[in-house]
């Protein structure tokens, strides 16, 4: 590929902070709803905390090149899944978010580990218990057209990274 064209496909982080903001919203999730669940996560640690600074927290998570490229990553095999564009045996395995792909969770944890090992029980919790969002994402990719299997682990790793970084912080 030539240099100019190369150059030309490639954003700054900001640029990509908007792309996967929007990505975000158009599967149908806010900064919001993530900031909520990592509220949830640290509240009982941090009393004094606010969603202001949980919303704070998940933007400087998703501000980072490595969060938005597993974003990215994640949100894109969900979409072509979904279309059709994704082989079999693969198609179905996603799907059907099927338990023992593990993928999904593996893509989550290199968002996880940007606020260190924190993030991991975090992230764990919230995989296991499925709040809030997580569970309007989990119940959706149900559904025989939907394909949510990225989305909600990648939703839930944001705010457990987000917890870490609160915590980090409010320590």
């Amino acid at each position: 590929m030539d240099e100019a064209v190369l150059e030309e496909t490639r954003l700054d982080d900001s640029k990509k902070y908007d792309i996967v903001v929007k990505m975000l919203e158009d599967r149908g999730v806010t900064l919001k709803e993530i900031a909520e669940l990592t509220l949830f996560l640290q509240k009982d640690y941090v009393p004094e905390l606010s969603i202001k600074t949980c919303i704070e927290h998940v933007e400087r998570v998703v501000m980072k090149r490595e969060v938005q490229n597993a974003i990215l990553t994640g949100l894109e095999l969900d979409i072509l899944t979904e279309k059709g564009h994704i082989s079999e045996p693969l198609r179905s395995m996603l799907m059907d978010d099927w338990g023992l792909y593990g993928i999904d969770e593996v893509l989550a944890l290199a968002i996880v580990n940007v606020y260190g090992s924190i993030g991991f029980t975090n992230f764990g919790y919230v995989d296991k218990l499925k709040p809030g969002i997580i569970k309007k994402l989990d119940d959706a990719g149900k559904s025989k057209d939907v394909c949510n299997t990225f989305l909600d682990d990648i939703v839930g790793a944001i705010a457990a990274a987000a917890a870490s970084s609160i915590a980090h912080r409010y320590a």
